[in-house]
Order: structure tokens, then C-alpha cells, then sequence
């Protein structure tokens, strides 16, 4: 038998109530732990209710969703879907549930009743990880609304899920924020931990293993990042961000090697500067 994949949903619909159409209809998705899916789509296309139901906030009104092989329609094991995986939304005040940095990170960790060291070693860990530190006993209401979103993301990963499923999570940092970010991400991945990110940067969408765009509730494509920047991204109106373009810039002049991402970290690092 084959490995369970993390997420598995067949043939899920999910109408809001008195909306006239269906926010998602006969979607169909299996994502294999450790990959990073960029879910990519217009306003209303349906991301943010796909994204809601693979971690059981929704559920489906047709079809199923399993998350590690536990179906989301079972009430009585939301709370372990949810330690498994990790939703960080758009607004990180929809997410913060303490008034000081540390506190708000170790609220996840204590509801599971872990003990006081494991949940000071997450606390830390989780800390480090997103650059928040150093502003451990700052209020959370004084922050940023980067340092907000960093805060909401060290909460999920205080929990320690298998995946972590992002909505426009970068919307509010500044670029060096959003590269920060982004290379924590990169670290979490290369651990194992599955990324399911929508967004609307294309700069964001070159360190996905997978891309899925979604239109009008449906998925209307599932394939590599290769054949998507090659054959789909004009087709979707979607534009070719400028890390690819200099990536194949490079690639042709051979000042790079084979395999090199388009990532501004990565190219920095194969022209050794």
C-alpha cells in the first residue's frame, strides 16, 4: 500500500449560506506530505474556502476531506486535524489570542497540556525561527503588522503541524519581511513540513514543488512550476516574475548550474556573491 497522502479530498463542494453558486464544486486534490503547493487564483476563484476546509474550519457539503487519513466531517477529532495542520490567515489580529509576544506563542502549546519545558522549548524555537526574539515581552498589539504576521506564523509553528497552509500570508510585511519569511519557509520544507501558500506574487510562487490554479470554485490546472511558466502562466494572466526571467538570463550565459531556483537567495549563492 502507498503512503497516506497528508491531504485528500474528492469531489468537494461548499456552498456559504444564501450565496447563489457554490464557493468550491467537484474539486479533487491530493497532496503528498513534504511537497509545497503554491494555490493560485483571482478573487472568488475559491482558495480561501479550500484553504478553511483542509483544516476543518469548513466542511464539505458534498465529497469528502481526509487530513493524515482523519476525516474532517468527524467533529470529535478536529482538534487533532487542527494540531496537524496550521492555517495563518491574511489578518494576523484574526490570530492573536494574548497581549504579549511569548505568551500569545506559548497559548497553542499549553492548550495541548504539554509540559512547561516542552512548551518553553517551542516557545523558543518558534521565537527564533520567525526573528521575533527579541520582542518576546512586547505587547502584541504594539507590533507591526509584519511583525504581527511573523507572529501569527510563530504560533502555528509552536504547535509543531505536519503542514502549514497560508492565505495571502505576506500580504502586509515589506519586502525584507516578506524574504525573511520566505526563507523560513524554505527551512520548514526542507524539514518535512508540507506548504500549501496562496498567494498573488509570483516572486513567491518560484520556491513551489507544485502549482494548482483554482477559477470560478473549480481547479483548472495542477502541474509542475516548469510547464506552468512555460505553457500556463500567460494563459491564467498571470506574470513571470523577475527572479525567472533573470534565472534563465543566467542559464543561457551558463553562469549558473543546472537546477538552480529562481529564488534571489539561491542565484546569489550559484554566482557566489
Amino acid at each position: 500500500m502507498g503512503v497516506c497522502p497528508i491531504f485528500f479530498i474528492r469531489g468537494a463542494r461548499y456552498s456559504y449560506k444564501g450565496a447563489s453558486s457554490p464557493a468550491i464544486e467537484d474539486v479533487s486534490l491530493s497532496v503528498a506530505s513534504g511537497e509545497w503547493v503554491a494555490l493560485l487564483g483571482t478573487n472568488g476563484s475559491g482558495k480561501s474556502t479550500l484553504a478553511k476546509m483542509m483544516n476543518a474550519l469548513l466542511v464539505p457539503t458534498q465529497g469528502v476531506c481526509y487530513v493524515s487519513d482523519m476525516d474532517t466531517s468527524d467533529a470529535e477529532i478536529s482538534a487533532p486535524i487542527r494540531q496537524n495542520v496550521a492555517l495563518v490567515f491574511q489578518n494576523p489580529d484574526d490570530q492573536i489570542v494574548a497581549s504579549i509576544v511569548e505568551e500569545d506563542v506559548a497559548f497553542g502549546p499549553e492548550n495541548l497540556g504539554l509540559p512547561p519545558e516542552d512548551i518553553r522549548a517551542r516557545v523558543e524555537r518558534a521565537l527564533r525561527l520567525t526573528g521575533l526574539s527579541e520582542m518576546r515581552r512586547r505587547s502584541s498589539y504594539s507590533l507591526s503588522g509584519g511583525q504581527k504576521q511573523r507572529l501569527a506564523l510563530a504560533g502555528a509553528l509552536a504547535m509543531e503541524p505536519k503542514a502549514l497552509v497560508l492565505d495571502e500570508s505576506t500580504s502586509m510585511l515589506d519586502p525584507e519581511g516578506r524574504a525573511s519569511f520566505l526563507d523560513c519557509l524554505c527551512e520548514l520544507n526542507t524539514r518535512g513540513v508540507t506548504i500549501i501558500q496562496i498567494t498573488h506574487r509570483m516572486e513567491e510562487v518560484v520556491h513551489a514543488s507544485r502549482i494548482v490554479v483554482m477559477a470560478s470554485g473549480k481547479i483548472a490546472w495542477d502541474g509542475s512550476p516548469a510547464m506552468f511558466w512555460e505553457e500556463k502562466c500567460a494563459e491564467f494572466g498571470f506574470d513571470i516574475p523577475q527572479e525567472l526571467e533573470l534565472l534563465r538570463l543566467l542559464r543561457a550565459g551558463d553562469f549558473v548550474p543546472a537546477g538552480t531556483r529562481p529564488a534571489v537567495n539561491d542565484l546569489l549563492e550559484a554566482l557566489c556573491l
